[in-house]
This record gives C-alpha cells, structure tokens and sequence, in this order.
C-alpha cells in the first residue's frame, strides 16, 4: 500500500542551517498495517509524514501509494489517497460549520460536485450512525458549530472525517498529544477501532513508549532521519520499554535522551 525507497531531505543545504532530515529512508507498508513511530526532537518523524503527503519535495527517492508514484505529485493531487490527523484539535475541521457540514464536505473528498442539496436526508441518517460509534454524544448535535466541541470530540470527529473515503493511506502526528490522559486514551480507542474496521495502512508517530508499544502491528524507531529499530509481530507484542531502549543504543550508538518520550513511558 505504501513504498518508500531511499528518500532524503537536506533544509537549507550549503548553508549555516544545513540540516539532514531524512538519511536514506526506506519504508514498505502492506493494506492494514499500524505502524507506531517513536523517536527524539529532529529525528524526521514528522518530516517523513510530510514527505508522504507532499508537502515537500524529496531530494532523492520515491514514494509509491497503492502502485500510483506520488513522488512527483503536488500535496493537492496527492491528498486523495491520504488521510491525516494533526496534533492540534483545531486543525482539521472548519469551526464555524456544523458537525454534519464537516463531515459532509470529508465525504466529498475527490469527487464531483454539483449542484444538489447540500446534505441528503440518507447521508444524515448515514453520519448519525457513524457518530454513535464514537459514543461521545455527537450524534445527537448534527447542527451543532464544530467550534463548540471539546478538544477530544473535535479530534474525535477529525479522525472521523480523514477515514470517511477509505484512504489508502492514514497518517496521524501525535494525534492524541493535545489531550488529557483519559481523552487521549478514548481518542486513540477510537482509532484502533476504525484502522481496524477499514484495514487502513497507518502510520502514528506518538512521544508515548508504552502506546508505541500496545498499539499496531508494527513500531519503528527513528534517529537522525533514519530508522534504526523496526519490529513486528509477536517481537513487538512481547517487547518491554527496557528492551526497546536497548534496542535502540544497541542499533543508533547512542543514548535515547528525549525527555518529553521518557516522560511519558
């Protein structure tokens, strides 16, 4: 669903801020992967997850979704393959719309838009049900203005609206690191449960070792634009975070020294 081969990214190259982002990045996810991305300040998570949707051009490699080479592909063309949830709730979503107006213009993601009534009586019933699978009572304020909502049921409801069309590819950067402990926990509930209904190859990048841990089929650690640990299945079902440091000296050569991940083991 997902290749990425040898792709790097140099900001500001022959100058004083030169700075190596990515190092030769090399990634394969298969339809239904949950890959967990962990790894200090600078270590290119979230320029890899900006690689993915375009928002920067690669210096060298490619980047593949679903068979298409989005490599050199503008962010807009590329946006229909992907879905992406961002750490701020309020980003996202338009908070001067209704609940049901943001959903419906997710629904309309890529597709042809005329002239009919602007939401159906039968795409009504259709987000209600979707709501109430998120139990959090929105399925009830279909006309209520976004901007009105809690940070967890506005990140709730954007998650919602990026896996609305089934994207190929589902991108979430520290989606629940905003939140309080309890919403960040339904938060990310939720999105196990919608990966896991939809198959959606995902990646999550999260500073919290233990969730990196528990949640997925797959984590990755990554250090100066590389990925130094990668482990799957039963390996990351049994592993302790004690191990995956050691894992991660053992592979980078170096102590991992992110107080803000070690904080929140």
């Amino acid at each position: 669903m997902l290749d990425i081969v040898g792709v790097e990214k140099t900001f500001n190259p022959g100058t004083i801020n030169e700075k190596k982002a990515l190092n030769g990045i090399t990634l394969h996810l298969d339809e239904g992967d949950f890959v967990t991305v962990i790894g200090g300040n600078g270590a290119g998570k979230s320029t890899m997850l900006n690689m993915i949707a375009g928002v920067y051009p690669v210096d060298c490699g490619s980047i593949v979704i679903d068979g298409v080479d989005v490599t050199r592909l503008p962010e807009y063309k590329r946006a229909k393959y992907l879905g992406r949830v961002f750490q701020d709730p309020m980003t996202g979503t338009a908070a001067d719309m209704q609940i049901e107006e943001n959903l419906a213009l997710a629904a309309r993601r890529g597709k042809i838009r005329g002239l009919k009534a602007g939401i159906t009586a039968k795409e009504r019933r259709e987000f209600r049900e979707l709501l109430t699978m998120l139990d959090l009572g929105l399925e009830d304020r279909l006309t209520a203005k976004v901007g009105l909502l809690s940070g967890g049921q506005r990140q709730a409801l954007t998650l919602l609206m990026a896996t609305l069309s089934k994207p190929k590819v589902l991108l979430l950067d520290e989606h629940t690191a905003a939140l309080d402990p309890k919403t960040a926990k339904k938060v990310l509930d939720i999105t196990e449960e919608i990966v896991g209904k939809n198959n959606l190859a995902t990646i999550m990048i999260t500073h919290n070792m233990a969730d990196a841990i528990r949640v997925g089929n797959r984590l990755i650690m990554m250090h100066d634009g590389r990925i130094v640990v990668d482990v799957k299945g039963e390996e990351k079902k049994k592993l302790t975070i004690e191990q995956l440091l050691k894992m991660f000296e053992a592979s980078s050569g170096s102590e991992f020294t992110s107080d803000k991940v070690m904080l929140s083991k």
